[in-house]
């Protein structure tokens, strides 16, 4: 009793620090664009087999929150009972932990791609044959989309390549994506996007952008980051926590040097481990050479907390951990004297 007690006064103290800190950063944050972000292609950290790795344990997979009923139009299936053996039962959980890690792949991160339109040919001769544009369309199939042949003749009489808006369009009524529309719906703008983001429904939100646009579409750039960072401004990391886009969410955060809020929300939750990677992530992505090397996890934070940290976020962060190591020197004292 007297060890739940402390863990509930040390989490009502922490999840007040957790708000404040959410709030400050609120302020002082400023939302980038997304061609300022990734000045340098991220492709290469993220698809790193140790950044994976790493960004699937913080998003610590839970069965229940992975199979959960998700609210998209479609029936759920009746479900099927069946008696096993303990070698077919440890088979069917094998299986579906195989299912659920399939699940949360995440979505890539990857640089902003850049129009790069060329001038085939100018003809003078057919300027003022017509008031519209004509597209050319290479319909073969087998053909990557990026790679397929669309050319536009201009009403000037220049012949150019598609820009990626109209290849975008033209992919889309040729070889059809399911779920995709041809033209981005309006939930991705401001105005009607806002109000999403208000609901709280982050995982909606970025399931979408991910079946309307490519990882390198700017719009899916911009709609993910906006999303990641109303999170980063409320504290809400549990929304997206043992979802697909926690990773990418943790990894964007991470990039940008934003990940003291997200400390110490890890540290309140007593997820002390996932704090620790988190840091280890900053360290691959913004190399330092006196980080320690083979320590616990309580040495690693510290360290971060001495040389890294936000300096408007260190003395909540230390707060924070000092909380949490009084709680463990509290329960080790009621274990002992239990014993």
């Amino acid at each position: 009793m007297l060890s739940r007690n402390l863990s509930a006064l040390v989490r009502f103290s922490v999840r007040k620090l957790t708000t404040q800190a959410a709030a400050s950063n609120a302020a002082e944050y400023s939302i980038p664009t997304p061609e300022s972000v990734y000045k340098t292609d991220p492709a290469p950290y993220f698809f790193n087999e140790e950044v994976q790795q790493l960004l699937l344990k913080v998003t610590r997979p839970d069965p229940s929150r992975v199979f959960r009923r998700q609210l998209d139009g479609r029936s759920l299936e009746a479900p099927e009972y069946k008696f096993m053996t303990d070698e077919d039962l440890a088979k069917a959980r094998e299986e579906a932990h195989k299912k659920m890690i399939d699940l949360l792949q995440m979505p890539p991160i990857v640089k902003v791609r850049k129009d790069n339109v060329k001038i085939l040919k100018r003809d003078e001769e057919l300027v003022g044959y017509s008031t519209h544009k004509f597209v050319f369309t290479d319909t073969t199939f087998g053909v990557s989309n990026k790679k397929r042949i669309i050319v536009v003749r201009e009403p000037n009489g220049d012949l150019r390549t598609a820009n990626y808006e109209e290849r975008d369009r033209l992919n889309q009524i040729y070889f059809p994506i399911a779920g995709r529309e041809v033209y981005p719906p309006k939930m991705f703008q401001p105005e009607h996007l806002e109000p999403i983001l208000d609901r709280e429904d982050y995982d909606f939100i970025l399931n979408r952008v991910c079946v309307q646009f490519d990882p390198d579409h700017p719009e899916f750039h911009r709609v993910s980051q906006l999303t990641y960072d109303r999170i980063y401004e409320k504290g809400h990391y549990e929304k997206l926590r043992s979802t697909r886009h926690y990773g990418p969410m943790v990894f964007y955060l991470t990039w940008c040097k934003k990940i003291d809020n997200l400390l110490i929300e890890n540290i309140a939750q007593e997820f002390i481990e996932d704090a620790a990677l988190t840091i280890k992530l900053y360290y691959i992505l913004h190399p330092s050479d006196n980080v320690p090397k083979g320590v616990d996890n309580i040495k690693l934070i510290q360290h971060y907390l001495d040389n890294d940290c936000n300096s408007q976020c260190k003395r909540r962060l230390d707060n924070t951990l000092k909380m949490h190591l009084e709680l463990e020197s509290e329960r080790k004292k009621v274990n002992e004297d239990l014993d």
